[in-house]
């Protein structure tokens, strides 16, 4: 007999959600079934993310530096991409702070992407629709659309590691805590930055030191994305497919916790055995080295 000829086998939520009830020994009957299953799916989603870097959600983001003046530059910035679309943007400047006439909102611009929109750090409030928005530096004055979307940004988790780039050659930039970002003395120091620090809020940020001393270098960063939501039985698992077997049988030991719970311990450890195969395989194989950290190699 011959094979099918296709790799394609995937499974939707409804699917996933009808596997997991009949390992419970349960049918899927009524559409409070389907609810309450989707939100167990999207709780141990979320869970996923605290169990370690899933590779699939890994993305990479390139962000131009802004330097306002010698004395004034971005040190925070959104870790993603934050857009205003307004009026116009030709005279404002990169770096300057904009400022909501109604609302009292406050940003910086961090680019200038075309004519009508910009690229801001993460506003302190939220602008009001049609607002007028000025800039502190050369006083020019736009109208902004409505308030930008911050769901990008805060689908970040973390920051794995980043690069500044300048003349077209990377330098590798050192990972610091937020006592360590705390001591400096000088954070308005500009010069080529070679540390970051990660802070990690609803809208999460990433701050670099020394601040930029010009507005041509690139920070160039791999970040951790959380995993797209469930929304619709009609939805596919945003997962590849060497997890739908754990996905299936997770969602199992959730329904299991409130429907069956003489099934607990045994669809627990089934999870967590379906789990462990697939991150084990869910990692980069290469070489292993161990470099120890500059941090570490100080004389007292």
């Amino acid at each position: 007999m011959a094979t099918s000829g296709s790799t394609d086998f995937n499974i939707n939520a409804a699917e996933i959600i009808e596997e997991a009830f009949e390992r419970c020994g349960l049918e899927l009957r009524t559409g409070y079934d389907a609810r309450t299953a989707r939100r167990s799916l999207n709780l141990m989603l979320a869970d996923w993310a605290n169990k370690g870097i899933n590779l699939w959600k890994i993305e990479k983001i390139t962000q131009t530096l802004a330097q306002l003046s010698s004395t004034s530059s971005i040190a925070e910035y959104p870790i993603g991409t934050i857009t205003a679309t307004v009026g116009s943007s030709t005279n404002l400047s990169v770096g300057e702070t904009i400022t909501g006439g109604t609302s009292g909102t406050t940003a910086s611009v961090i680019t200038k992407p075309t004519s009508t929109t910009l690229t801001i750090t993460v506003p302190s409030g939220s602008f009001t629709a049609s607002e007028t928005i000025t800039g502190s530096s050369s006083s020019a004055s736009t109208t902004i659309s409505s308030d930008p979307s911050l769901v990008d940004v805060q689908s970040t988790i973390d920051v794995l590691s980043a690069v500044i780039r300048r003349d077209s050659t990377d330098t590798e930039i050192e990972k610091m805590g937020r006592a360590e970002y705390l001591h400096i003395p000088k954070k308005t120091e500009q010069a080529r930055p070679n540390k970051f620090f990660i802070n990690r809020q609803i809208t999460p940020t990433i701050t670099i030191w020394p601040t930029p001393e010009n507005s041509t270098d690139q920070i160039i960063y791999y970040r951790f994305i959380k995993i797209e939501d469930i929304d619709s039985s009609v939805n596919d698992a945003n997962v590849p497919f060497r997890f739908l077997p754990c996905l299936a049988s997770g969602l199992a030991y959730y329904i299991a916790i409130k429907r069956k719970p003489q099934m607990v311990q045994m669809l627990k450890a089934i999870y967590d055995e379906e789990f462990m195969n697939a991150s084990l395989e869910d990692r980069e194989k290469v070489a292993l080295r161990f470099v120890p950290s500059s941090s570490y190699l100080r004389v007292s």
